[in-house]
């Protein structure tokens, strides 16, 4: 990704603030995080020998609150791209209408060539390298890619160390048996599901009986097919790296659950038609979309392909601006990512709020209020999209999410005298 991917997040920020009539002081300010911290984690090795691993933590904006975001293990991440995530957090957190900054953490490492140990040795590591600049009040650090709940369960317990008492609430998504809660593992996935049934209830008349299509079957593509099942819609198709299982009478989710789990692949799922191609899911006939694997999935060499009305994006950045401006043409609505797949952090913050007063809501409970989060979420944006479309051609649902995630930065930092 590198430089491109910062450019192009600051570019995002200078058409809103464009498109919302807003300062140019306020471009200025978003453009620069308030704080960068670069650490060196020293690791001993299984076999004996000392690596060295470069980490970062940036604390992108807390006009809204505490900072907040993931935190990366990967080989090619880079400062740049952690600072454009943390950027993208401010945004997206402020969109979620939660209390939180933006914020996000990397370390520069191959976890998949690391033995158990090794990567709980740096992630400790880690957690005491960022020690001083967070804590619950001050930055609250999440898995991302790379990362789990077991990452976050040896950090919480490293910095609890640091502190001499139990501190739950400085890592968010931990087992549920410290402190985590069991709505966070599909949290993610089941708000995408929220989007499809709300987006579906004002552009198709309803949610029941509607097609859906789901790219990728990780942690946010099997939950959004599962629940949106739930909700009365029919999954027709699905997706991993080995393939795209099609079926127009319907697929059954929790058996494609079950392969995906004992096989690796959904492939082996018994019934529909098998495409070897994984982005086959992507053209199918079917009415909601949801692009849930990577980024820049549907470009401009394929959109003609994708027949969906309405595109749920529960990756980060799976449609490319170009491709996204074509869709609109073809008079078809995507749901922005950072609206759209906002369930994960939304959760986070259920889950510190339990922390901070050492109180725990059930399944149900919990599930319901993220439910009403997310929904009431996609009303705002949905209304401000509707309002912005009478007014200019060309306005798409991610620039009125853009105006109203930046509107309520703008009037954080305007109350508290920073511009």
């Amino acid at each position: 990704m590198g430089s491109k991917f910062l450019e192009d997040v600051l570019a995002t920020i200078k058409r809103g603030v464009e498109l919302g009539g807003f300062p140019e002081e306020l471009y200025k300010i978003l453009s620069k995080p308030e704080r960068i911290l670069i650490v060196k984690i020293p690791v001993r090795m299984d076999d004996g020998r000392l690596e060295v691993f470069e980490g970062y933590r940036v604390q992108h904006n807390s006009a809204l609150g505490p900072y907040k975001g993931g935190i990366r293990f990967h080989p090619q991440v880079t400062l740049e791209d952690d600072i454009a995530l943390a950027t993208l957090m401010t945004l997206k957190n402020s969109l979620a209408g939660i209390p939180y900054g933006g914020g996000k953490g990397a370390v520069r490492v191959d976890y998949k060539k690391l033995s158990r140990s090794e990567l709980e040795r740096l992630s400790r590591g880690y957690a005491r390298a960022i020690a001083p600049l967070i804590g619950e009040e001050i930055d609250i650090p999440a898995p991302d890619v790379g990362t789990n709940p077991q990452v976050m369960a040896w950090m919480v317990d490293e910095y609890s160390k640091i502190a001499q008492r139990n501190v739950p609430g400085v890592f968010t998504a931990k087992p549920p048996v410290l402190w985590g809660n069991p709505v966070r593992e599909y949290a993610t996935g089941f708000g995408c599901a929220v989007m499809s049934r709300e987006a579906a209830e004002k552009y198709l008349g309803g949610i029941e009986g509607k097609k859906v299509a789901i790219q990728g079957f990780g942690n946010t593509g099997r939950w959004h097919a599962y629940w949106v099942a739930k909700m009365g819609a029919k999954v027709v198709a699905i997706s991993d790296t080995s393939g795209t299982v099609y079926d127009p009478e319907g697929i059954d989710v929790e058996l494609a659950m079950k392969v995906k789990n004992e096989t690796g692949k959904i492939i082996n799922y018994p019934k529909g038609e098998k495409i070897p191609d994984p982005k086959a899911a992507l053209y199918v006939d079917a009415d909601i979309l949801g692009p849930d694997a990577m980024e820049e999935q549907i470009t401009l060499e394929n959109v003609d392909k994708v027949k969906a009305k309405i595109i749920v994006e529960g990756a980060n950045g799976p449609t490319t601006p170009e491709a996204e401006a074509k869709l609109y043409e073809k008079g078809a609505i995507v749901v922005p990512d950072f609206l759209a797949n906002a369930g994960g952090v939304v959760m986070s913050y259920l889950e510190w709020v339990e922390n901070l007063q050492w109180y725990i809501w059930d399944e149900e409970e919990t599930r319901a209020k993220l439910e009403k989060i997310m929904k009431n979420n996609f009303l705002r944006v949905y209304e401000k999209f509707e309002s912005m479309k009478a007014e200019k051609k060309g306005i798409t649902m991610r620039d009125a999410a853009l105006v109203l995630s930046l509107e309520r930065v703008y009037q954080a930092m305007k109350y508290r005298g920073w511009l």
